[in-house]
């Protein structure tokens, strides 16, 4: 039998060895095992003593519990009621709202006609109520002119401090969980004199939240995304209390300013020789970045402490040559952020 030649200039393509692993890769793999509770376990009745609490704050604010089950993964109390709008307040620390995102929230409610997902409740420290993920729809309700929404109230109250975990209805960009972060480190601090940023790194995520979020209040366009890759190298979580570490982070948080102070003359004068571009900013940080050339250590220390670093990259942009930029290097840096977007 003939055989077809192959194309000229065509190369047969290398025999790929399969594994288990690179079959599974990028695939939604169930759990080997189920866990959970039962749909006997789940059940819960209003009139159980575990959700008895909750019915309470729902009839003092006004409101009807619906229905109460227990969380099929944790298993604890959950309870279904009907609030009235004046009962539930976001939490204190949450992003600023919104108004076009809630515009046009109230708007896709109205074209649905059912105001679907519940809000997350828990029991303030105030005694009110609480959401940590439902500020724009509450917001979209009242622009609704509801008079009740529903809520799934529980009562972990530690759940107030587990925003950028629950919500979902708008994106968080780096200035919001910043904020966010640092609000939530303010109230933790007062709370829990003893606690640390390390006992709470699940609620804070990552360290440089906590710095970027004073420099935002401070400045609120600060520029914190060009900071971002440096200070995710030297920035760690302390085990010094809230407090101590907090003004630790106002240090910081000034010397960054002062820097930024720095940056900005360096690309006044950049943009006066003729150098304009989008990215002008991050080359001048980049050059003065102390450790931008640093890989990660494996025992995840940074490559020098924070403090060491801000002193060497405000020395850098003190000393910065403008002569040493070419609208070349520009290039580069416009070609590296395409490519990482």
């Amino acid at each position: 039998m003939a055989t077809r030649k192959k194309a000229s200039g065509s190369r047969a393509r290398p025999a790929v060895k399969r594994t288990a692993g690179k079959r599974a890769r990028g695939k939604l793999a169930p759990h080997s095992e189920a866990r959970g509770l039962t749909a006997a376990e789940i059940s819960l009745g209003l009139e159980s003593p575990e959700v008895g609490p909750l019915s309470v704050w729902v009839s003092e604010a006004g409101g009807t519990p619906i229905g109460a089950y227990r969380d099929p993964l944790g298993g604890k109390p959950l309870l279904l009621a009907s609030l009235p709008l004046s009962a539930v307040q976001p939490t204190p620390f949450q992003r600023d709202l919104s108004p076009t995102h809630t515009q046009r929230l109230s708007g896709r409610i109205a074209e649905a006609g059912a105001f679907l997902d519940p809000l997350i409740v828990v029991r303030g420290e105030d005694g009110r109520l609480w959401t940590p993920n439902g500020r724009h729809r509450l917001a979209a309700a009242k622009v609704l002119g509801l008079r009740q929404i529903t809520a799934l109230i529980s009562p972990d109250a530690s759940l107030a401090y587990r925003i950028l975990a629950l919500n979902t209805e708008k994106a968080h960009n780096l200035r919001d969980r910043s904020l966010e972060v640092i609000r939530m480190a303010r109230s933790l601090a007062v709370k829990e004199r003893r606690a640390s940023e390390a006992s709470r790194a699940a609620e804070f995520e990552s360290p440089e939240l906590l710095t970027l979020g004073l420099l935002y209040e401070r400045a609120g366009r600060f520029a914190g995304g060009a900071y971002s890759a440096f200070l995710k190298k030297v920035d760690r979580f302390s085990d010094r209390p809230l407090a101590t570490s907090l003004r630790q982070r106002e240090d910081h948080a000034a010397r960054l300013l002062e820097i930024d102070t720095q940056v900005k003359r360096l690309i006044d004068a950049l943009q006066a020789r003729g150098l304009r571009s989008p990215y002008l900013r991050n080359y001048v940080v980049a050059r003065i970045n102390p450790v931008r050339f640093d890989k990660p250590r494996k025992d995840g220390q940074p490559p020098m402490p924070l403090a060491q670093a801000l002193t060497r990259m405000l020395a850098a942009a003190r000393s910065f040559k403008l002569d040493s930029v070419s609208h070349a290097d520009l290039a580069w840096v416009a070609v590296g952020a395409a490519a990482a977007e």
